[in-house]
């Protein structure tokens, strides 16, 4: 019996090992996957409306802008700086660091260095000119009381429902993009602002719901070129309610370019 025993060892033994390396294989895959070429990312928070909706599943690429410290998980990254940088483009879809609390935000591209930006009775002036607005259909959403500003409340099939005043904005290097007003208070801090000016090595950004977005208005500030984390892409999948809940799958929405 010894010798059944002794040949039967050294296999259990074998066995355990090969699943210890594919496990950190698998991991290692993992890490160099998200950290280098694409990271999934939950929208948390209706500051994108409509672009981005609360419950989209998206992927951010990584590579879009070269990679800094950030690039790694929990900003672990061993360097300063970028490597393999490129600059981004007015009205790119960014997820960056909160140069502050170091949080994960997603806003629009709206200011590079040197420009000069200013919100006046709610429209974007970029270095004194004002950006072209065409105003489209409402953009109709039900009431959330404790989070949604609204100032046209109307019962629309039974439900309370927001309905915002929506633009296409046109930047001033031609991308367009949809833009939600949701109050007609014009005279509202965030619709009339000081003039920033962006300094060198950082960037303006602004949530796409204008008048529920904590973005560099305030809040937020300038955005150094380090905080950068990766390029919106893709939206994958789309959940208005817990992801297990396959009623509630915006299937609209599956595989859309971020534009």
């Amino acid at each position: 019996m010894i010798p059944v025993a002794q040949a039967r060892t050294p296999k259990k033994k074998d066995s355990i090992g090969e699943t210890i390396k594919t496990v950190v294989y698998a991991i290692l895959i993992a890490v160099v996957f998200r950290s280098l070429l694409f990271q999934p990312f939950w929208i948390p928070s209706g500051s994108m409306k409509s672009t981005l909706l609360i419950g989209d599943y998206l992927f951010i690429s990584k590579y879009s802008y070269g990679y800094s410290k950030h690039s790694l998980p929990w900003s672990m990254g061993p360097f300063d700086g970028r490597i393999l940088g490129t600059q981004p483009d007015r009205g790119d879809v960014i997820v960056f660091k909160h140069p502050r609390t170091n949080e994960d935000f997603i806003k629009r591209l709206t200011g590079l260095p040197g420009d000069k930006i200013q919100m006046k009775e709610g429209v974007l002036h970029i270095n004194g000119t004002a950006v072209k607005l065409e105003q489209t259909e409402p953009f109709v959403e039900p009431i959330d009381p404790m989070r949604t500003r609204c100032s046209d409340r109307r019962e629309i099939g039974g439900e309370l429902s927001c309905l915002k005043e929506s633009y296409i904005e046109t930047l001033p290097n031609g991308v367009s993009h949809m833009i939600l007003n949701a109050d007609n208070n014009r005279s509202a801090q965030t619709d009339n602002t000081r003039t920033f000016t962006v300094p060198e090595g950082h960037y303006f950004f602004m949530g796409d719901n204008r008048d529920n977005s904590n973005d560099s208005r305030q809040g937020v500030g300038m955005v150094p070129y380090e905080n950068l984390v990766g390029r919106a892409e893709l939206i994958a999948i789309s959940s208005d309610g817990p992801f297990w809940e396959v009623w509630n799958w915006r299937f609209g929405r599956f595989f859309t370019i971020i534009r």
